[in-house]
């Protein structure tokens, strides 16, 4: 019986049964393959409130997406206009401006609320 997770006894359980059913081969509209996703979103609204993940820097989203695209920190030069601006920004002695926030934000498509955080 499917139910909301309450505990870590019953979150851990939960775990169990959903590694199970991604072992198995299920076909889409079965009784198996619903009760996979329906612990799914259980499981997740447990993680979301249990352990929620926190926000990256402005500085770490830039970096963390960078090395996604396997670009260069010199990439960040060409956004934002010059290398000292790039080395300031890194550094955390100038904060982003709304300009470069947009910027960064059309080129690299970081979210913006990741670039407005507080840092």
């Amino acid at each position: 019986m499917l139910k909301v997770i309450k505990n870590e006894q019953e979150y851990e359980d939960a775990l169990s049964r959903v590694s199970m059913l991604m072992q198995m081969d299920l076909d889409e509209d079965s009784d198996e393959s619903n009760e996979l996703d329906i612990l799914s979103i259980l499981v997740e609204h447990y993680e979301d409130k249990h352990y929620p993940i926190a926000v990256p820097s402005p500085i770490d989203a830039i970096l963390f997406r960078l090395d996604q695209l396997g670009a260069e920190k010199s990439e960040l030069s060409k956004i934002l206009g010059t290398r000292s601006r790039q080395s300031e920004i890194l550094s955390g002695k100038r904060k982003l401006s709304l300009d470069m926030i947009r910027k960064l934000h059309a080129v690299l498509h970081i979210p913006a609320e990741s670039l407005i955080a507080a840092y």
